[in-house]
């Protein structure tokens, strides 16, 4: 549960990321804006004005500093209970509201009802789970199993079909020669920019989740920094680039990380948060010091949370680079060379096979990515560094 919430504000503040790019789009010429703050800063960066883009970074803090205090503190000072240990930390995470609703009679009465008609669903759940489980035919689980990897294949093999005759008709495999190439760009960015973040926030990070007191103050603070969308750097990166006449194939790559290392910063901090007492005591009658602590005891205890951490960074990552390698600041624009770039212009001008072909070749980094190295990284967290 604590891993959940602190996974919760990530999602929240990423959405907040990326709500100038849901709320004002542009394809063919044709604008299309649904009325919200996303929209009110990409009519600013339109305009270039500066002082409305400080409005929104104004409404933007107010808004998470609200949430935080009526949503997540009483959740996160509420999901304390479940932490696996059996003694007391120094310091408890707190919240005034959530000790407001624990005075309140009419919430307790509520919370009563809900548990009851709770109790009763389950219930009815666990008795019809039994009964479609009761005796199952083995030879009819079998031709189940059979039939369903049929159709699989059949979908696969129809789908690979599909795809080979669009690439054939519509873009040519010297276009999607130029895609993979281009997505092989956006790639090395993203690399290393997740290896530069997880070196600066794994530490920051474990010292925030060992400190309840940090932890609370770092925590809307993070939040605002998650939810603090590129855009809204576009004339700062801009007019620093133009000014000193430096390179966009690299200095706009840091527009890719900048919303999405937060999530390596938050889930490290869930993780650092949910070691239990017991071991850090362990740890420290252990006389563990300097890099053997670290080695030993904090980086292996992370290890699964900070694996969330760098999966959900990089599919993020892979996300913003249509933000990042592509930045529109009134009348200029500025291009990095990648997959992101390619989507972003493709979009603008409404080339529908090119844009299919540049998401297509997303997924299958990103899918490739996942199969080949998240997935042997989880296995070896589950077998070596469980706590």
């Amino acid at each position: 549960m604590p891993g959940l919430l602190w996974n919760m504000m990530m999602s929240m503040s990423g959405g907040w990321f990326f709500v100038v790019a849901s709320e004002a789009i542009s394809v063919s010429g044709q604008d299309i804006r649904l009325p919200g703050i996303g929209s009110y800063i990409a009519l600013a960066i339109q305009q270039q004005n500066l002082a409305a883009i400080g409005w929104a970074i104004v409404a933007m803090l107010v808004g998470i500093l609200v949430y935080d205090q009526l949503l997540f503190r009483p959740l996160v000072a509420w999901a304390d209970r479940f932490r696996f240990e059996t003694l007391a930390q120094d310091k408890e995470p707190e919240s005034w509201l959530l000790d407001l609703l624990r005075r309140s009679e009419w919430v307790r009465a509520l919370l009563a009802r809900t548990a009851a008609l709770a109790e009763r669903t389950l219930a009815w759940g666990a008795r019809r789970q039994r009964q479609a489980t009761a005796q199952p035919d083995p030879r009819r689980v079998q031709w189940r199993e059979h039939a369903g990897n049929a159709v699989i294949l059949l979908v696969t093999l129809a789908a690979l079909g599909r795809v080979m005759y669009f690439v054939h008709s519509e873009v040519g495999l010297a276009e999607v020669g130029h895609v993979l190439w281009l997505g092989a760009l956006t790639m090395v960015r993203v690399i290393v920019l997740i290896a530069l973040a997880a070196v600066i926030w794994v530490p920051i990070g474990i010292r925030i989740g060992l400190n309840p007191s940090v932890a609370r103050i770092a925590q809307p603070v993070a939040q605002f920094l998650a939810a603090f969308p590129a855009n809204l750097m576009f004339p700062l990166v801009v007019m620093l680039i133009v000014r000193f006449g430096l390179n966009p194939e690299i200095w706009l790559s840091p527009l890719l990380i900048f919303g999405t290392q937060w999530y390596i910063l938050f889930n490290v901090v869930a993780g650092a948060s949910g070691i239990p007492t017991e071991l850090k005591l362990a740890a420290r009658n252990f006389g563990l010091r300097g890099w053997l602590l670290w080695k030993r005891f904090l980086i292996p205890a992370v290890f699964p949370s900070l694996l969330t951490g760098l999966v959900t960074a990089a599919g993020g990552s892979w996300n913003a680079s249509i933000v990042a390698e592509y930045v529109t600041w009134g009348d200029r624009t500025l291009v990095a060379t990648g997959l992101g770039s390619y989507i972003a212009e493709t979009t603008a001008r409404g080339d529908f096979p090119r844009i299919a072909l540049g998401i297509g070749v997303m997924a299958l980094f990103v899918v490739g990515f996942n199969r080949l190295l998240w997935n042997r990284l989880y296995q070896l967290a589950q077998e070596r560094t469980r706590l």
